[in-house]
């Protein structure tokens, strides 16, 4: 098994029942003895945050679902480090949080829409040596971080794309149906 790392992405197993992580994928930000956190990439949320927006100046800006962890707290992925200071590198290209002041200038100047900014309500957190079992348990398949499927990808289909990318027996659960009592 790979060491668990900030950068890595986590695919919830296919027989995860979690209505939370069904199906989720998960970017590691952070890995700790005291615990880890997590921002799902792959549930949009179908509502408008007007606070955000009046926030951000009327940017048009797409939330997220990070995680059932604290869900009215704000975070943000993105690969602008040169521009936003105090941002977390997380891999190469990818950098979380940073100074929000910086962000919400940019979006006055109606420089965000075409940039790679992604805002999360919300996180997935486990405690100390929680991941480590769940993984260990199979609950989550790790597997290197990926730029395009935090930034581009097609929600339906990141969980099978991220899997399938695996090779190998992880191919044949990235087809795994939704409800196997469906199949």
């Amino acid at each position: 098994m790979a060491s668990i790392a900030p950068g890595m992405m986590l695919a919830a197993a296919p027989m995860m029942l979690d209505p939370n992580f069904r199906r989720s994928v998960v970017l590691l930000c952070e890995h700790t003895d005291e615990g880890s956190f997590g921002l799902i990439v792959n549930r949009p949320l179908a509502i408008r945050s007007e606070e955000l927006d009046e926030m951000l100046h009327g940017q048009p800006t797409a939330l997220s679902f990070g995680g059932p962890v604290q869900p009215t707290s704000l975070h943000y992925l993105h690969d602008l480090a040169a521009l936003i200071p105090d941002s977390a590198m997380i891999k190469e290209g990818v950098h979380w949080g940073g100074d929000f002041e910086i962000v919400r200038s940019m979006a006055e100047s109606s420089e965000l829409g075409t940039l790679d900014i992604r805002f999360f309500l919300g996180y997935a957190g486990w405690g100390p040596g929680q991941l480590e079992s769940e993984v260990e348990n199979h609950d989550w398949i790790p597997s290197p971080g990926r730029r395009d499927l935090i930034f581009n990808a097609d929600s339906d289909e990141t969980w099978s794309v991220l899997l399938d990318g695996l090779g190998g027996h992880y191919k044949l659960l990235a087809n795994f149906p939704p409800d196997p009592r469906m199949n």
